[in-house]
């Protein structure tokens, strides 16, 4: 039977408000933990990171600052020193944290055996000193110190499930299971997902102001039919609002997003494409949320295969859980999500992750366009087999040669990413 109260919890604390690239964010959170345990003003820090938290705070603008990277998002929460504000810590930043960041010493460096998402902030000071550490999801602290003694009280995400991992969960669930789930959602969940749409929308809705990034969603849009005359036309428009979400949350903006997998570009791409699809093809709301809810899973679900952060794009794991959506909306069987999905991995399962800064919105919008496509063929009943490529019999097969991209083959690929970076700030 399925578990739906499972599913439930697990969207709860997965979709959850963050301000900022949660990179920084989740490093200015351990900085704002440390210091919260320490108890007063500290002499000196350190932050050891994984090389892909480097990578992705390396070129991402930090909300309430002029600042990039490790050392200033950490320095802020070190400043700010409250980590009840969660993945917002940013959002409480003002000019008195911002000296005391700017004047903090604070030595960073990169731990290459840490696990792929991990920070650990160290403060000290009058002979004392504590930390905290961030690893596994964005906001989950799994280790507090305070004089060198480890704190029993360390907060875990799921105590009741602890014999029960939350990605072994999610990857059991089957398509048929998320158009169960997304065909009875509780009202909590719809609640939800409405805050989720309504907060990605406000930042596309910024975005497609201008003025942010490369302005990708506005450029899109601008050149879009005002009114679209297709589906296709219809589709090209999500896929603009989308990057302009992008555009401003990229550039600093301190609107709020909702996260998806711990991103706020895949928690865009999964809610604001699907909900203008929903209205362009006059579907109720409940409609539309079991849409959303469905993007949602799917992302959730192959974030389980590819990692948090790796050298595979989120963008383009996140648009393949949009895809299914549009087939969900278009009146599809798990048999055609099965296909798109298909369809999706033969097209831009290369697509890298060079960190966060303002070409993840280039990368939504051609992961949206290549999900209008994917999800078009699939409706003509043209989809790509299991002889082409890396493409498996089925979906499942499919990710699983997916995730072995991810984690056996673009190893390599991801240092190279990031020393071509660090050498470009030498």
């Amino acid at each position: 039977m399925l578990n739906r109260k499972r599913i439930d919890m697990i969207l709860r604390r997965e979709i959850i408000e963050a301000m900022g690239c949660t990179e920084p964010a989740a490093a200015a959170l351990a900085g704002a933990k440390a210091a919260e345990l320490f108890g007063m003003k500290p002499e000196r820090g350190e932050a050891v990171v994984s090389a892909n938290m480097m990578k992705n705070a390396m070129g991402v603008s930090i909300p309430n600052s002029d600042l990039h990277g490790i050392r200033a998002a950490v320095s802020l929460g070190i400043a700010v020193h409250d980590s009840s504000y969660g993945l917002s810590v940013l959002t409480h930043v003002t000019d008195k944290e911002r000296d005391e960041a700017s004047a903090f010493p604070l030595a960073v460096r990169i731990d290459e055996s840490a696990p792929s998402l991990y920070v650990r902030v160290s403060v000290c000071g009058a002979g004392h000193s504590a930390a905290a550490v961030i690893s596994g999801e964005h906001d989950r602290f799994t280790s507090l110190e305070l004089d060198g003694i480890v704190l029993s009280e360390t907060p875990l995400f799921f105590p009741e499930c602890q014999s029960f991992p939350e990605d072994s969960f999610l990857e059991t669930l089957t398509l048929p299971d998320l158009m169960d789930y997304a065909s009875s959602l509780s009202d909590d969940v719809k609640d939800l997902l409405r805050k989720a749409i309504s907060a990605n929308t406000a930042i596309s809705d910024k975005g497609l102001e201008g003025g942010w990034g490369l302005s990708v969603g506005k450029v899109m849009m601008d050149a879009a039919p005002s009114s679209p005359g297709n589906l296709d036309e219809a589709m090209r428009k999500a896929a603009a609002a989308a990057a302009a979400g992008s555009d401003a949350r990229m550039a600093g903006s301190v609107l709020p997003v909702m996260i998806n997998s711990g991103s706020g570009n895949q928690g865009i791409t999964v809610t604001v494409p699907v909900s203008i699809i929903a209205d362009y093809l006059g579907k109720s709301e409940d409609e539309k949320l079991s849409a959303v809810a469905i993007s949602e899973l799917v992302g959730l679900v192959l974030t389980c295969h590819k990692d948090r952060l790796s050298a595979l794009c989120g963008a383009f794991t996140a648009a393949i859980g949009t895809a299914c959506a549009y087939a969900y909306l278009l009146g599809g069987s798990a048999e055609l999500m099965d296909a798109t999905i298909n369809n999706m991995v033969g097209n831009l399962s290369g697509i890298i992750c060079d960190g966060a800064k303002d070409t993840c919105a280039l990368k939504i919008y051609t992961s949206l366009i290549a999900a209008a496509v994917s999800v078009q063929l699939a409706l003509a009943g043209s989809h790509a087999g299991g002889g082409a490529g890396i493409v498996g019999e089925d979906s499942l097969s499919s990710i699983d040669h997916l995730s072995r991209i991810s984690h056996e083959g673009m190893e390599q690929t991801n240092r190279t990413i990031l020393q071509i970076m660090l050498e470009k700030c030498r």
